[in-house]
This record gives C-alpha cells, sequence and structure tokens, in this order.
C-alpha cells in the first residue's frame, strides 16, 4: 500500500482558502458520526473490515482506508494534515519523536553509497545518528560551517543526495539562507532538508523558499507546555507518501494517537504563542546586551546579529531562544544556571516555562572538544528558552547569578 491510498478527509480541500491562524485551529480536522467538536483520540491498535474481501483490498493497496494503527490512525492523520498545511507541504509523516523524524527522513532518502552535507552545528543526537549509525551503511557525511554558502558548495561529491540543517542553529543562533542553500542543492540534482524546531511554521515556512523536506520535534513550541515527544517530516506526496512513509509503516516509529491529540490542541495557539516568545526573547536579549556581566548575546532579533537582515527576510519572527556568553567560564555560566529560583534546569525547550541549561555540558555535552570549539560552544556560554512568564520575573530571576558575577 502507498500512503496516497490513505484516505483523505472531506474537508482537506478547504484547507487552502483559510489564513495560517484559521488553519492552526481548523485544517484536517474529520469529525466522527458522534459530532465532536474537539478532535476524537482513536485508542485503536487495528480496525474491523467490512468483509473479507475489504480486508485484503485494504491489505493490497486497492482501497483506501484505515489498516493498523502503526501507519494509520485517524487523530494522527488529523495532525500530519493540519501540520503540512501549516508548513505548505503536501504531505506529513508523523513521528514517534524529533530524532525519529530525523531518522526516517534519512531512511527514506538515502541509500548505501550516498553522501550528505550538514551543517556543524546540529542538534548533538543528529550528528552521532550520521557518524555512528548511518555511516555503518555506507552514507558519509561532510560538515560544514552553517552560514558559509561556498563551503556547502565545495563540499559537494557526485554522490551527495541530501543537504541537511537546522535554522536557526542551536545554542549560537546563526542562520542559513535557506533559498541560496536549496538552489545549490537543486543545482547538484539533491534535496535540501531542514529542521525547523525554533522557528516553526509560525515564524519561517522553509518549502516556501525551496527547501524540499522540513523535520521537526513536535516535543517542542508544537506542543509548547513539555507534555510529549513526537516528530514530523513534512514535504511533497511525491517525497513523503514513497519511502519515507514506508520506511514508517515498516520500521515503525510511530506517533501514539494521544500524542498525536496533544500536538493537535498545540498547534491551535501556535500563532500565538510564537509571537509571545519572539516578543519576550527580544526583551530579554535586550537586557541581557547591556548587563555588564555579559559579554556577548546570540540573537537574531538583535540589530547587532551579523545576520540581522537575513531573520528579517526569511522569517516573520526572530524566536524565543537566545543564548549568551560570559567571561568567566563553565565555573561562571554554572553559578548563574544554579542561582536561578523560577526558571527551570532543564535541556528542553518551546515551553511556557523558561528554561536554561549549559550547552557544553548537557545538549552538545557528548561533541569532542574540538568538534565543541568548531561549532562555537565555549564553556561559559548559556541557553535560555523564554517562556510566558512575566518579564519582571524572568529578568529578576536571571540578575541574581548575573548581578553576583558583576560585583
Amino acid at each position: 500500500m502507498t500512503a496516497d491510498l490513505i484516505p483523505e478527509l472531506p474537508d482537506a480541500a478547504d484547507d487552502a482558502a483559510l489564513a495560517f491562524a484559521s488553519l492552526a485551529v481548523r485544517a484536517g480536522q474529520s469529525r466522527s458520526a458522534e459530532g465532536e467538536h474537539s478532535e476524537a483520540i482513536y485508542p485503536t491498535s487495528s480496525y474491523v473490515f467490512d468483509s473479507a474481501a475489504q480486508a485484503a483490498a485494504r491489505f493490497a493497496g486497492e482501497e483506501p482506508g484505515n489498516i493498523y494503527s502503526r501507519f494509520t490512525n485517524p487523530t494522527v492523520r488529523m495532525f500530519e494534515q493540519r501540520l503540512a498545511a501549516l508548513e505548505g507541504g503536501e504531505a506529513c509523516v508523523a513521528t514517534s519523536s524529533g530524532m525519529a523524524a530525523v531518522l526516517t527522513a534519512c531512511m527514506g532518502l538515502l541509500k548505501q553509497g550516498d553522501h550528505v552535507v550538514c551543517s556543524r552545528d546540529v542538534f548533538g543526537n543528529t550528528t552521532a545518528l550520521l557518524n555512528n549509525f548511518l555511516a555503518r551503511f555506507g552514507v558519509a557525511t561532510t560538515y560544514v560551517p552553517l552560514s558559509d554558502t561556498a563551503a556547502w558548495r565545495a563540499a559537494l561529491r557526485p554522490e551527495t543526495k541530501v543537504l541537511y540543517l537546522e535554522t536557526p542553529s542551536n545554542p549560537l543562533m546563526e542562520l542559513a539562507d535557506i533559498r541560496e542553500l536549496a538552489d545549490i542543492a537543486h543545482d547538484h540534482g539533491a534535496l535540501l532538508v531542514v529542521d525547523n524546531c525554533f522557528c516553526t511554521p509560525a515564524l519561517q515556512r522553509p518549502l516556501a523558499l525551496g527547501a524540499d523536506v522540513v523535520v521537526h520535534s513536535a516535543t517542542k513550541y508544537i506542543d509548547g507546555q513539555g507534555r510529549c515527544v513526537g516528530g514530523a517530516v513534512v514535504g511533497s506526496k511525491a517525497l513523503i507518501e514513497k519511502d519515507i512513509f514506508t520506511f514508517l509503516r515498516n520500521a515503525g516509529p510511530t506517533m501514539s494517537p494521544f500524542n498525536a491529540w496533544v500536538f493537535l490542541k498545540g498547534l491551535e495557539t501556535l500563532p500565538l504563542r510564537m509571537r509571545a516568545h519572539s516578543a519576550a526573547a527580544l526583551e530579554l536579549a535586550q537586557w541581557l546586551t547591556a548587563h555588564p556581566a555579559v559579554a556577548r548575546v546570540n540573537y537574531p532579533g538583535l540589530e547587532t546579529h551579523p545576520q540581522h537582515a537575513l531573520a528579517r527576510r526569511q522569517q516573520s519572527g526572530f524566536g524565543g531562544v537566545l543564548s549568551f556568553e560570559l567571561d568567566g567560564g563553565r565555573a561562571a555560566a554554572w553559578s548563574v544556571i544554579d542561582a536561578v529560583r523560577m526558571i527551570s534546569i532543564t535541556g528542553n525547550l518551546g515551553d511556557t516555562k523558561s528554561t536554561i541549561t549549559h550547552p557544553a555540558t548537557t545538549t552538545h555535552g557528548k561533541l569532542s572538544a574540538e568538534q565543541k570549539a568548531a561549532a562555537g560552544i565555549t564553556e561559559g556560554l548559556i541557553r535560555v528558552s523564554v517562556g510566558l512568564e512575566d518579564m519582571t520575573d524572568i529578568r529578576r530571576d536571571l540578575a541574581r547569578g548575573l548581578d553576583a558575577l558583576a560585583r
């Protein structure tokens, strides 16, 4: 069975006429005979067929319809269709985690002998996946600086099939010119895959800028309240419904119906939350810039950011994550982190609750000293995901440790 035989939702054709905020609330919903207003959760592993002939037709791919919840579930399908509509894509596959989404994209698009060009400052687990697992099966990877388009072009080989990146980067908030990298990829006959976790489609739509595939960790801003783990891969029907869906069907990195329902609720408020996160992060970045204990702030919303103009061009907002540098190294960073009383010390981000972490020893802790140095991950670097608390309280919480350093 191919994914184009999965039943279309009855109102999906109307989605194109809706604005983004309306899509976030309405896209993809299919009501059952009960007429429920909120999307239904379908906690079932299998489905009942009308006859043996119908079962045979479903399994043979001759008739659309649900077969088994590893790859066909109505709640998951509603989430997939809503996220695809928000990203401007034609199809979506939902997965059990963000890393499952990265794996599913790679396994669907790559084969033995292929080559990947990847930005060197992607999530540490993505680097581990490429280096420690895909490499075993004959897929090679070359890492380049994210914003250096000449380096991307120079790294291409005849066997290069995918260019992979995160923009903005974690945690330095560096940007890539998506349109320019899409042109480089397509001129070479390769695909551009963009992790859009930090911006979400509320702030950035890579497919509209020429990317072929978008990857998400739904765990972050799509959920928005730190409740569930999930991921997604979005793109054209030709890419998603062939190898990517086929991998999900056979390998099973599947999103649960309950998690899909939580993410549907998260998408409803995504535009509002991302605007609020962006406004709060900009205010905090400006305050940190003026603080005597802070050596540098990394946030594309600041006019001093070297890629501020690019951020304004390809994003509708600057996002809710920033990082800042302290001169005192790990001791200074840990003292600021340990001084907070309200902000949560955790490696997660994208929550209504502000979070803080020390990337060099947490999210990027498995990288070698050389890899950290190349990626700009220093011992004095702190990352903050700015939540929706009152800014006075966020500043007060950070000032407790920062003011002590400045004395």
